[in-house]
């Protein structure tokens, strides 16, 4: 067994794209973990296909090294305000956090969120201003702004005398000044030792664990993960199991115990108190319960997680292509798909709908959702998805919605499209500044505001700002916000798009689709130039006579496809509309495909 004395738990937390996983990376190579020759991918920790695509970190990951005698367990953190219900949990196995900011943006909105539960727990800080090889870097700056927030926050006085190092992760340094550079991550290193404090706990007293995430494994199906709160425990202990409310759900036998060492589980046959494990044998599990030996159990508090501020409708696919393209169909498919991700996901709701064969999923975001939606689509189902909308509470007797605080950066330029577009949306300025022609708008917006807006900065600032967000409060309603000023292009008929037909269609605006796609009544397939929807027919050929052969066809120039993201999509559909989604495809429809059931519809 380690000794506890010498176990260091350490959370990495940060805003989004502040060189987390690079930082977590280097400490890796650094402490000695690997032979010099072996080939180490990048990366380490991000280990699902879409962390890699997309560059963020999705769910938290537990890694560990030795470094001087010392056993390092890391606890990486995602730095999307969405995936904060994962922050929230994993901490709480943390005895101390590194809180890693840019040199140049300073504290972000995703900084306030993570340091806040960071502080309500009383863990020792070490902050990092990373970054340092960046032209633009500002330590000095950073530092202060940093130290406001803290202040901001209420940190109590220990904790406001952090230590700080400024480090660039990107090539494998930290040191304690600024102005010398150092040659490797062993001040980090040695501050993690120096500053965080051994895990508490009673060695000789009842064993103690409170489940923090899942994990699966190919051979043992799931496995709970946690820090041992006290005590010790060896493979085959009768335990028992115990929900935050004090009720004993079973009665268990531990079939294997891992620790981690690096990026994977490494099997042992004890585990002891202090560290962080992860076990099999343990069926029915929630985040949050409470695994002891003790024959009067108390358990542990329940984890505190931010609630859902978004939520959008599953439904079973009954479009005409429905079955054609997924393995997992039917309404129990997805209803127990949806309900293993909350075992995983505790910022994930469900709901049934009654008379409906379909499921309220909120969660808290765009992203969040949508991660959802394309982890099933790659493992093969097939649904249908309304468009996402917040979740309104009553508050005194008045109706309120989540706003949040975002935080914009842009060049000047741009500065007034973004100030109009972001007043078109509800967006109340609380701040702004600006420096070397760059300025950082802080907005207080509805959720609502936010959705679908990204892109709309992304064209107004020809891809060159920056815009993050994290929810603030509920407030009172704000009043109409319009979606989309534009109708759509809606398929007549069941049929197969032909050039000619797409050709003489693009004039009336965006299309979707190109030449020889299948498509069904009520599909839409572009965007319409006007405000009202039309129905077109994309498979009307050209009509042939003695004077007009068919083969003249080759002389049709189309305008490329608007090819849409999952996350454009949804935000581009209206109330009436749904995203079809499949392994192969997204397409959109109108809920209702008929155009005469459509008229009588809105008539009533």
């Amino acid at each position: 067994m380690i000794d506890k004395n010498k176990i260091r738990n350490i959370a990495i937390i940060a805003h989004v794209d502040h060189g987390k996983t690079t930082l977590v990376d280097e400490l890796f190579k650094q402490s000695g973990l690997f032979r010099e020759n072996q080939d180490v991918n990048e990366r380490l920790m991000d280990s699902m296909d879409l962390e890699k695509e997309r560059g963020i970190t999705i769910t938290s990951k537990n890694g560990a090294f030795e470094f001087k005698d010392h056993w390092i367990n890391i606890i990486d953190t995602p730095g999307h305000a969405d995936f904060g219900g994962q922050v929230e949990r994993v901490l709480k196995m943390a005895d101390g956090a590194v809180l890693l900011v840019d040199a140049a943006e300073g504290p972000m909105p995703q900084t306030h969120f993570v340091l806040r539960k960071a502080l309500a727990l009383t863990i020792p800080i070490i902050v990092v201003i990373n970054k340092l090889d960046k032209p633009q870097a500002r330590p000095d700056w950073v530092l202060d702004q940093v130290f406001d927030l803290f202040v901001k926050l209420d940190a109590p006085d220990d904790i406001l005398d952090f230590p700080v190092l400024y480090a660039s992760a990107r090539d494998g340094y930290a040191t304690p000044d600024p102005e010398i550079k150092s040659d490797s991550m062993i001040p980090l290193l040695d501050g993690i030792i120096e500053y965080v404090g051994p895990p508490k706990g009673d060695e000789t007293g009842d064993f103690y664990l409170q489940i923090s995430s899942m994990d699966y494994s190919s051979f043992l199906g799931r496995l709970v993960v946690g820090k041992v709160m006290n005590g010790q425990l060896k493979i085959n202990d009768d335990i028992t199991l115990v929900a935050p409310d004090g009720t004993i759900r079973k009665k268990c036998r531990i079939t294997k115990i891992y620790r981690y060492k690096g990026n994977e589980r490494v099997e042992f046959n004890d585990a002891n108190c202090g560290q962080i494990v992860a076990l099999a044998g343990i069926d029915g599990v929630s985040i949050g319960d409470t695994l002891t030996t003790d024959e009067t159990p108390t358990p542990f508090q329940a984890l505190s997680i931010d609630p859902p501020t978004l939520s959008m409708t599953f439904l079973v696919n009954d479009s005409p292509f429905a079955g054609k393209e997924g393995d997992y169909v039917t309404g129990s498919h997805l209803k127990d798909r949806l309900d293993r991700e909350t075992l995983s996901d505790v910022a994930l709701h469900i709901e049934e709908i009654d008379g409906m064969s379909g499921y309220k999923v909120s969660g808290r975001g765009e992203l969040h959702l949508s991660i959802l939606i394309e982890k099933m689509r790659r493992e093969g189902y097939e649904f249908q998805v309304t468009r996402p909308e917040v979740i309104i509470k009553s508050l005194n007797g008045q109706k309120c919605e989540p706003f949040e605080q975002a935080t914009i950066e842009v060049s000047e330029e741009y500065q007034g499209k973004v100030i109009e577009l972001l007043g078109n949306r509800k967006g109340i300025m609380e701040d702004m500044q600006t420096e070397r022609g760059q300025s950082r708008l802080i907005y207080k917006i509805p959720t609502r505001g936010l959705l679908g807006f990204r892109n709309e900065f992304l064209t107004a600032t020809k891809g060159m700002g920056t815009i993050s967000s994290v929810f603030k409060e509920y407030a009172a309603v704000s009043g109409e916000i319009k979606n989309r000023k534009n109708g759509v292009l809606i398929a007549k008929e069941d049929a197969t798009s032909i050039a000619y037909a797409l050709f003489n269609l693009q004039d009336r605006g965006r299309l979707f689709i190109g030449p020889g796609v299948p498509l069904y009544q009520g599909q839409i397939v572009g965007e319409n130039a006007r405000d009202e929807d039309l129905v077109v027919n994309p498979a009307k050929g050209k009509k042939l006579t003695n004077m007009r052969a068919s083969g003249s066809d080759e002389n049709v120039v189309l305008t490329p496809p608007v090819q849409l993201s999952l996350e454009q999509f949804l935000s581009f559909i209206n109330d009436d509309e749904l995203v079809e989604i499949t392994p192969l495809s997204i397409r959109i429809r109108k809920k209702i495909r008929s155009e005469s059931d459509r008229k009588n519809a809105h008539k009533k």
